[in-house]
């Protein structure tokens, strides 16, 4: 598999697709119409009947059946199929919230009083600070996080997670389009952990502010879009509510677009400063925060945007972004 396969096949997962629809999926797009009987022989180590991954992609928009007798299946417009699979995602995250929600509830229901200190630590004030480095420098494998503002530690250059980086420990973060929007947060904070191993992503509207240690402790406080100012944390031990903040980090993960520190291959058909334009729209970034981060102001950013449309046969900025996956340029 080419690494242009490859990056399709991780965009398509986001979108729900299993491996056994990403291979035909992509073989219709390298060959043209197929039969099943070609399909067949052509796509192996699939753990799926054909009949069942094909009827897989019918039903999510992206194939449909061709020739006189119907017996052969041709790739279609994605335009439709891709938003009713966004839209299920969408549905599947809102889901998840409500399931943390009354896991938790749950818990404080269930739990006796007496009991509920060694699960859930509440922390104010000055404190909050000391309580995230004591529980960040005791990572050993993965450090899992949700991250948007407003920040405990502020916004700057984050040694501490690049020191850990370099000693081993694994960083997955989902990222709000409000930390993007940060002043210097991505040229400074993000881009610079990319480079150093960070696995990293954006999702339109995360749920809360999370960090998760080792799988064993996590602390959790409101986002941006819940408050301005954070004045407490909550710090979960192992209990349901921590397997549901667990589960629903991955939900989050799979819904979340990649964000790269370089974007694409190297293409004469597109300039240094159009490659990382693409890479800030991929990340919901508003145009105001994409012209201060390349430094152009917004009439230049405006028109580089034009540009690129008129280039792709773009109308709107959803379709520019389709034309960047399909060409490979993020």
């Amino acid at each position: 598999m080419s690494s242009t396969d490859t990056e399709r096949a991780d965009h398509l997962r986001v979108l729900g697709l299993e491996d056994d629809e990403i291979q035909i999926y992509q073989y219709l797009l390298r060959i043209g119409p197929s039969s099943i009987t070609e399909l067949d022989q052509a796509v192996t180590g699939r753990t799926t009947p054909i009949e069942t991954t094909l009827g897989g992609l019918v039903q999510a928009g992206l194939a449909r059946r061709s020739g006189s007798d119907h017996s052969r299946f041709l790739p279609v417009p994605p335009d439709a199929g891709l938003e009713a699979l966004t839209l299920r995602r969408e549905s599947e995250l809102k889901q998840a919230r409500i399931e943390v929600l009354n896991a938790y509830d749950e818990f404080r229901r269930t739990v006796h009083n007496e009991s509920t200190t060694h699960l859930v630590e509440v922390v104010t004030g000055t404190a909050i600070v000391e309580r995230i480095h004591q529980i960040k420098d005791s990572a050993q494998r993965e450090i899992l996080a949700i991250d948007s503002p407003p920040y405990y530690l502020g916004a700057g250059p984050n040694q501490h997670e690049i020191d850990q980086l370099k000693r081993g420990v694994s960083y997955r973060v989902v990222y709000s389009p409000e930390s993007v929007e940060v002043p210097g947060y991505l040229t400074e904070n993000i881009l610079p952990c990319v480079e150093a191993g960070e696995q990293a992503r954006v999702l339109p509207d995360v749920p809360a502010k999370l960090t998760i240690i080792d799988g064993s402790i996590a602390f959790v406080s409101m986002s941006v879009r819940d408050t301005d100012v954070n004045r407490s944390l909550l710090i979960i031990r192992p209990s349901s509510l921590l397997t549901a903040l667990l589960g629903m980090f991955e939900l989050c993960w799979r819904n979340a677009l990649p964000l790269h520190a370089s974007v694409g291959t190297e293409d004469d058909r597109l300039e240094p400063i159009e490659r990382r334009l693409l890479a800030l729209l991929a990340t919901g970034a508003a145009d105001d925060t994409i012209a201060r981060t390349l430094g152009i102001s917004r009439r230049t950013f405006f028109r580089y945007l034009e540009r690129l449309m008129n280039r792709t046969g773009a109308s709107t900025r959803f379709q520019l972004a389709l034309h960047a996956a399909r060409e490979n340029w993020l």
